[in-house]
């Protein structure tokens, strides 16, 4: 496991592999023309220059300054500063070369939008063998001139070393940009921007296909001792050396066959580590650390479909913790918000659909984190459902309720606890006022003994006090110890709230 080894000792190299050759003084592309700086905290600015040089930042009447250390770095920090904008970051040192100005940057709330591909499906939609259409897509995208919301989109690349810079820089959101932007991002920002008057920065940082673990860090992934990881990544290790050699056999073969005046045959497909995207670590080195230094208001997530296979299933909850656990330590900003979406209803092959969906729900027990639930949405046949306005709204809820201080209702309905009683079990939620499937019978609901052997039950809502609550009912079952819920890949009944949003897959086991 020569590769896993040298992920987990390349940190230390940071810096050393990642400046940039310096003449002038320096900034990251991330301030760009056209920025957003977080509004209401400390804003940390940073670049390279000469060794030992004086720089000076000056931004909206603050004037900072720094010094470059041994090896070129500089940074300096700005006060908090409450949003607004346009304004003019200029940077200038004492060597004398012109300064650098970065004009019409705004204040305000920056997210970061990352995960696979229904976070990338653009507004474009998708192309190919099954085309992904966005409901009233090219409406949307006629509508996209928002001259407070600004985007960024991080290339695909991946790394075997954290790097401190990316290639990419701010736009204005125009119909051109918008167009090849996150969907789910873009109607989350719209709606924060709409609903809270403020200039919002969206990141758009997504590989479509792309497990958790290529997405931590790889000190977070030995910290966390996630021995499933590894045992993977020797997996995708060994199958990638075998690809390279049958790559190199078929080769030889077909030119021989060419040379003979030979037809040359149809090879089986050859196994792939996906362009370096599922080695772990690489995507954190190369789309998420350059980001880690800027400050934010807090992460969007949509992720866990490269999961669902039987032998990562199980240990998502794990996996996915640790990376939110990580990219908080990374950030350096607390416990800033984290907001995910559960995977939604598909006609998958892979049994650990419904786990992954569990081990999300089960994530929220880390603070300030919060799910939105998509099975209502979902299309069978088609992994990419099109309707990514309703998966943008029920993310901006959570954050116009916990971040934004709205007296909404913001949840899915959330299993708390069962009770078991004599061939029945009561499932007690929160967030479930109103509770009701809209004149659909109460369905999706299984039960399971001690055995863990579930079986379809019949399942009612009533009310106790001013609690609304699921029994469920099995004579098969005499005692009952576990209740689950929406346990498949298609989900046809769906469970709501007053506020309209669907309870999501659980299990009590």
């Amino acid at each position: 496991m020569p590769m896993i080894r040298f992920l987990l000792l390349v940190p230390v190299c940071l810096v050393a592999l990642s400046l940039p050759a310096t003449a002038a003084v320096q900034l990251p592309n991330l301030f760009s023309d056209h920025a957003v700086l977080q509004r209401n905290q400390p804003v940390r600015i940073w670049g390279w220059a000469h060794d030992g040089e004086n720089v000076t930042v000056h931004f909206h009447g603050q004037t900072v300054s720094a010094q470059t250390d041994p090896t070129g770095n500089w940074e300096a920090w700005l006060k908090p500063e409450v949003a607004g904008g346009p304004y003019t970051l200029t940077i200038s040192s004492d060597a004398g070369d012109p300064p650098i100005e970065r004009k019409d940057i705004l204040v305000g709330d920056v997210w970061l939008a990352s995960g696979q591909s229904n976070m990338e499906f653009p507004l474009a939609g998708f192309t190919g063998t099954v085309p992904s259409p966005l409901k009233d897509g090219e409406k949307e995208i006629a509508s996209a001139t928002h001259p407070r919301i600004r985007l960024l989109v991080q290339k695909k690349a991946t790394s075997t070393v954290p790097l401190s810079q990316g290639s990419d820089v701010w736009t204005e959101c125009t119909p051109e940009t918008a167009r090849h932007f996150s969907a789910v991002a873009y109607f989350f920002g719209r709606e924060i921007s709409e609903h809270e008057d403020v200039p919002v920065g969206l990141i758009d940082t997504t590989w479509g296909g792309t497990p958790a673990h290529s997405w931590i860090s790889p000190e977070a992934l030995a910290s966390a001792n996630l021995t499933s990881v590894f045992a993977d990544a020797g997996t995708i290790a060994q199958d990638q050396g075998r690809a390279d050699e049958l790559k190199a056999y078929y080769a030889r073969e077909d030119a021989a066959l060419q040379a003979a005046g030979k037809p040359v045959p149809t090879h089986p497909r050859i196994p792939t580590d996906h362009g370096g995207s599922w080695t772990p670590g690489t995507l954190f080195n190369a789309m998420i650390a350059p980001y880690t230094r800027y400050a934010i208001k807090g992460v969007l997530w949509y992720q866990g479909e490269a999961d669902s296979d039987a032998k990562r299933a199980p240990y998502y909850f794990r996996v996915f913790s640790a990376l939110i656990t990580d990219w908080r330590h990374q950030w350096g900003e607390g416990d800033f918000p984290f907001f995910f979406v559960q995977i939604s209803s598909f006609n998958s092959t892979a049994a650990g659909w419904p786990v992954v969906r569990d081990g999300q729900r089960r994530t929220q027990v880390l603070r300030n984190t919060a799910m939105a639930v998509t099975l209502d949405v979902g299309t069978p046949g088609n992994v990419h459902p099109p309707d990514k306005q309703t998966v943008g709204d029920r993310l901006a809820l959570a954050a116009r309720a916990t971040v934004y201080g709205e007296k909404i209702e913001y949840s899915s309905p959330e299993f708390l606890q069962a009770t078991s009683g004599p061939n029945a079990m009561r499932v007690w939620f929160s967030h479930a006022d109103g509770l009701t499937t809209r004149d659909q019978q109460v369905g999706g609901f299984e039960l399971a003994g001690s055995d863990h052997v579930f079986s379809p039950a019949t399942a009612k809502i009533e009310k106790i006090g001013d609690r609304d609550t699921v029994l469920v009912t099995s004579p098969k079952i005499a005692f009952p110890r576990f209740v689950r819920y929406d346990w498949s890949g298609v989900v046809t009944t769906f469970l709501y709230n007053r506020a309209g949003l669907p309870a999501g897959t659980f299990t009590s086991e």
